[in-house]
């Protein structure tokens, strides 16, 4: 985040307390890009109510929307919404449950709400878990295959936030390997990861390996699994910052 944006962002709280006066809580609204689905999330049921805030992840933002308000609805009539429940009345004739979201994942996702709990993640998360169309949720064997990436489960897998199986092929070369560091990541248009300890790889040390390997071999590569179809991401050194822009396959 810039320091603009950061201005703008602290600017902005003042809506972020007005709707929770109003309303009870802000919602915010993350629209999905050609990589990464939608999410919702409130701001404000842990300030107002002493409840955890929301998440929920791979519907349409307007019913993501609805459902979190209606939770907000039962949370202002003294409901409190437990893990290890299944819930009816959010989605029509669908359950729902909530996991607890590890401390791990709210960098990643909530870091707005992050700013208004001035600047801490001192408050609880959940996360509104949606069935598929045969009412099994994601962890049931008989999941959707098509749909496991729609909503990650935020209380679980932090060693890989990729939103790819582990054993996905990916390309890189045998540098890495080697001890050197990966500074340069390609995800191209195809949905292809490419990772390189060099602007220009020399492509006879190219090898294909799994996903899950590059991440365990140097687990801050988790910190850009978010990149886009047709997008890189570079760094100075192994602690620098990412930096992330789209790129044509010319470049």
């Amino acid at each position: 985040m810039t320091s603009e944006t950061r201005e703008e962002a602290i600017e902005n709280l003042k809506y972020v307390y007005d709707d929770i006066e109003e309303f009870g809580c802000h919602l915010t609204l993350i629209e999905a890009d050609n990589y990464m689905p939608a999410f919702v999330y409130s701001i404000g049921l842990f300030k107002k109510f002493g409840h955890p805030e929301i998440i929920c992840f791979g519907l349409k933002t307007e019913v993501m929307a609805s459902i979190l308000n209606h939770a907000c609805d039962l949370i202002k009539n003294g409901e409190i919404l437990t893990v290890d429940k299944s819930y009816r009345g959010f989605l029509e004739g669908f359950s729902i449950q909530f996991i607890k979201v590890d401390k791990e994942y709210y960098l990643n996702y909530v870091g707005y709400a992050g700013l208004f709990y001035n600047q801490t993640f001192d408050f609880p998360l959940l996360q509104l878990v949606w069935t598929d169309k045969q009412n099994n949720f994601p962890w049931d064997k008989d999941f959707n295959p098509d749909w496991i990436f729609k909503q990650p489960l935020l209380d679980r897998n932090i060693d890989f936030k990729f939103y790819e199986e582990r054993n996905l092929g990916v390309l890189t070369t045998k540098q890495a390997f080697s001890g050197e560091t990966i500074l340069y990541v390609y995800h191209d248009v195809d949905g292809n990861w490419q990772f390189h300890t060099s602007l220009e790889p020399n492509l006879d040390d190219s090898m294909v390996v799994a996903l899950e390997q590059i991440t365990k071999l140097d687990s801050t590569i988790n910190e850009i699994y978010y990149l886009e179809f047709g997008w890189r991401a570079w760094r100075d050194n192994k602690e620098g910052e990412w930096k992330c822009e789209e790129y044509s396959e010319e470049d």
